[in-house]
């Protein structure tokens, strides 16, 4: 029996309001919340899955954050000053602000967790190379003095995504960023209950009763975040059709990230609201490892341009409905100010796998294997990574899925060693078009080498274009910079578009409605 099929039968079974018994009860104080991935680490400085980000915003607290327009505004933090022509910023946090544990967040938590953001994320990384001194004024107030002005301060320390500067007790924050802690000391609204983890299965979170929310009014991550439940469960359930027949039984409150296929059965349920949230959409990419054969060859990267079709890969995953997904897509989303057609004919003009081998051929390719990372139990990622295989196959690539669940991506994924021991070659990745809005926070286009994002591109090029946009005075500079960096982008290669789409999510009417912008389950109650 087809998925559809099977649950318009469970839809139909399911005509009068389901509502469990447990709902009058116990349920009615519990969010049930199936994420797009499980929680594979604790520590959301090891990667940047948004599974394991959504469980940060549970958890921690930033000192800014992002409302609902993606306009900055302060949370652990209660204001700061710019003087000395922007050479010297003084923080000053919130009163009454504690950890998990008791603690009150002070002044030396907050230097030490953004000197360990710092080394990680990379608006974080220019940060750090511009910076003189972090200085503890008071347990309130600390100074960040520059050696070069950086316009960006405030956008970084508040950026919601790939690597979020959250603030942790110092103890933590002292850890080295690549050794990932294994318990959670939060100053969030959720507290981790780390006895009742499953892994693979179940990730539970109750309200932290001295937790202070931000004085202004909800907006997203930016304004006061309310627990108002006193138990949220993520339940992690791979398998699409079982996550959907659990939300129509009203076994779940919220499905995160809907599958393409299930959203017409669920728009048809009475007592589901389906809608997006997220308008920024998902970009799909290759990333390549270039540190190793094949990749480590420009030639080799570049011979790919000849026959990846982005709408094979949103096809696979979103149908045939074009509202839903785009193609055409170049180094940044269509909801960043910077996107633009700069040399696009690269992946717009005819596709070719002769083309594509034969430009292989010239770059000298010698058949060495390509091991590409493929999760079987994250459905798109699934799907692109089989189409991917597929087509560098066709290309003349001697490539071979390496099977796995996603954890086990996540964590292979940061090793440099080459294929032959235990690294790779080849992904599929997907970002949010937040992440990759502009090239100070897009992790793809980062190229200092082994300091950049997983699969490590060198490029001068590329940096210096960054450092130049990172020094603009205008959106019109901007957007002249952000067009050589596309044009920069084909012949370097550091990742190749596969195309934006857009996901809805679904939940039950008995909810309020979700904040736009990020998917998160803070700030809404029963309705």
């Amino acid at each position: 029996m087809h998925r559809r099929t099977l649950l318009t039968g469970l839809a139909a079974g399911l005509a009068l309001p389901a509502a469990p018994a447990l709902a009058q009860g116990e349920a009615a104080h519990t969010l049930r919340f199936i994420p797009q991935a499980d929680v594979t680490t604790l520590d959301p400085l090891n990667t940047t899955s948004y599974g394991v980000r959504n469980h940060g915003h549970m958890c921690w607290d930033t000192l800014y954050g992002p409302g609902s327009d993606f306009t900055m505004h302060p949370q652990l933090a209660e204001g700061h000053v710019v003087e000395d022509d922007g050479l010297r910023w003084v923080f000053t946090l919130r009163a009454g602000i504690r950890f998990h544990d008791g603690e009150p967040v002070r002044a030396q938590d907050a230097i030490a967790s953004i000197a360990r953001w710092s080394a990680r994320d990379t608006l974080g990384q220019t940060l750090r190379a511009r910076t003189e001194s972090m200085t503890t004024l008071d347990d309130r107030r600390f100074e960040i003095r520059l050696k070069q002005r950086f316009g960006p301060m405030i956008d970084a320390l508040g950026k919601p995504s790939s690597y979020p500067c959250f603030i942790f007790p110092e103890r933590f924050a002292t850890v080295d960023p690549t050794r990932p802690f294994t318990e959670v000391v939060g100053s969030g609204p959720y507290r981790f209950v780390a006895e009742e983890r499953l892994s693979g299965a179940r990730v539970v979170y109750r309200k932290f009763a001295e937790y202070v929310p931000n004085p202004n009014p909800p907006n997203l991550l930016g304004g006061a975040k309310h627990a108002h439940f006193e138990r949220v469960e993520f339940r992690v359930m791979s398998d699409a059709g079982t996550a959907a027949a659990a939300l129509q039984a009203g076994e779940v409150d919220w499905y995160e990230q809907v599958a393409p296929d299930l959203r017409p059965i669920l728009q048809r349920h009475r007592d589901i609201t389906v809608e997006r949230i997220d308008a920024g959409g998902l970009m799909a990419s290759l990333r390549m490892n270039h540190l190793h054969p094949p990749f480590d060859n420009p030639g080799v990267r570049r011979a790919l341009l000849h026959s990846i079709n982005q709408a094979d890969f949103m096809a696979s995953i979103m149908g045939t409905d074009r509202a839903l997904w785009q193609d055409g897509i170049g180094a940044f989303p269509t909801s960043s100010a910077l996107a633009n057609d700069e040399g696009i004919g690269a992946l717009t003009g005819p596709r070719s796998f002769d083309a594509a081998r034969a430009a292989l051929r010239a770059a000298g390719y010698a058949n060495q294997p390509v091991t590409v990372l493929h999760p079987t139990d994250v459905v798109n990622n699934n799907t692109m990574t089989t189409v991917l295989t597929d087509a560098l196959k066709r290309s003349g690539l001697a490539a071979e899925s390496a099977t796995s669940d996603w954890g086990t991506v996540l964590q292979r994924r940061g090793r440099m060693e080459p294929p032959t021991q235990g690294g790779w070659n080849a992904l599929v990745v997907l970002f949010g078009g937040v992440d990759l809005a502009n090239p100070g926070v897009h992790p793809l286009l980062r190229a200092n080498g082994r300091q950049a994002w997983f699969g490590w591109p060198t490029s001068p090029e590329l940096e210096a274009m960054r450092d130049e946009w990172l020094d603009a005075s205008s959106l019109d500079q901007q957007k002249g910079i952000a067009r050589r960096i596309q044009a920069q982008v084909w012949q370097d290669v550091p990742f190749i578009p596969l195309g934006q789409y857009f996901i809805d999510s679904a939940w039950r009417k008995n909810l309020s409605t979700p904040q736009k912008g990020m998917t998160l389950p803070i700030n809404v109650r029963r309705a």
